[in-house]
């Protein structure tokens, strides 16, 4: 992302002094034309960047030039710097303003904390390619005991033991090594991996969380971004997805969405409840989450869905008109 490595060209400034456009270029592997774009850039937001000609010039900072930010702790600047990756100020216009803001952020803080907070935000990521404009789905509320122990093996780089409950089966102990921590449409998942097999985890099925001592097995550098939409990419491909349309009361509209894989289309019936086409992980997975919205839900197709939701209320009727026994 652009604020980043304006963030990253400045503190190569201030590490070495004077350097050329080439050198930048190499450093942040890119182009000089964007090395050149992003100075500009940085000379609009009040840095003060200037150019030295000649055969040995390049690019360097005022003498001195160190930004103030003062009782930041380290949660604090981690917190910024998360939300700095955020795509928001590009999409209103914000991009200069966030580039300074988090040059101010990275600048102040002590060189013990710079280098770890800069790495603990690469292993947490808001909303990937998500429109910000979009209508999104409630956010789940998770128990800050979990998220605190989940995200605390995240960034310390440790194995996590955790008791999960997949879709329709009992919760079990697994013990996993935790890359990154993910959230889409206000939904939070942990990246990890389980046996050296890649494994994605929704943390709302977390039912416990316990960091161990032993360091997890995992690269020292992740791209999260691309991580994510590589594991979305084989999810989708490797499952027999299921697109169900349905008719929701907007009382139950989140509680679909936050269950299903995806939200292909969405608008307004004429009798004020949502039409929907949402994409499911099976056959099994469609008829579970539609069958928990009971009678404020209505498939409106595939028919073998409608069919096995009547098949089961219907069994459930007929065991209850029988005398208990």
């Amino acid at each position: 992302m652009r604020a980043d490595r304006l963030v990253s060209l400045v503190l190569l400034l201030r590490r070495h002094g004077r350097l050329s456009a080439d050198t930048l270029a190499r450093e942040l592997e890119v182009s000089t034309r964007t090395v050149l774009r992003d100075i500009e850039a940085l000379s609009t937001a009040g840095v003060p960047v200037y150019a030295e000609r000649g055969r040995h010039g390049g690019f360097a900072l005022l003498p001195g030039f160190r930004t103030e930010l003062t009782g930041l702790n380290h949660e604090e600047a981690l917190a910024l710097l998360i939300a700095g990756s955020r795509r928001g100020a590009q999409a209103f216009g914000l991009g200069s303003a966030l580039a300074s803001a988090m040059l101010k952020v990275v600048d102040a803080l002590p060189d013990s904390y710079r280098e770890t907070a800069s790495d603990a935000a690469a292993r947490l990521l808001i909303d990937p390619e998500t429109d910000l404009l979009a209508r999104r789905s409630a956010a789940e509320e998770l128990p800050d005991s979990i998220v605190t122990e989940v995200r605390r093996a995240v960034l310390a780089g440790h194995k996590l033991r955790i008791h999960y409950a997949a879709v329709d089966q009992n919760p079990d102990w697994r013990t996993v090594d935790p890359i990154g921590l993910v959230t889409v449409r206000g939904q939070g998942y942990l990246l990890a991996t389980r046996s050296g097999v890649d494994r994605t985890y929704r943390l709302s099925r977390v039912v416990a969380a316990e960091t161990l001592s032993e360091p997890a097995q995992r690269p020292d550098r992740v791209d999260l971004d691309r991580a994510w939409r590589e594991r979305s990419a084989r999810f989708r491909a490797g499952r027999d997805l299921v697109t169900v349309r349905v008719l929701v009361e907007p009382a139950r509209h989140a509680e679909l969405v936050a269950t299903a894989v995806a939200v292909h289309s969405e608008e307004v019936d004429d009798d004020g409840r949502l039409r929907l086409e949402v994409a499911f992980q099976d056959r099994r997975h469609a008829e579970w989450a539609m069958w928990q919205l009971a009678t404020n839900a209505e498939v409106i197709a595939p028919q073998w869905l409608r069919t096995a939701l009547r098949d089961r209320a219907a069994a459930i009727v007929a065991w209850y008109e029988m005398p208990p026994q």
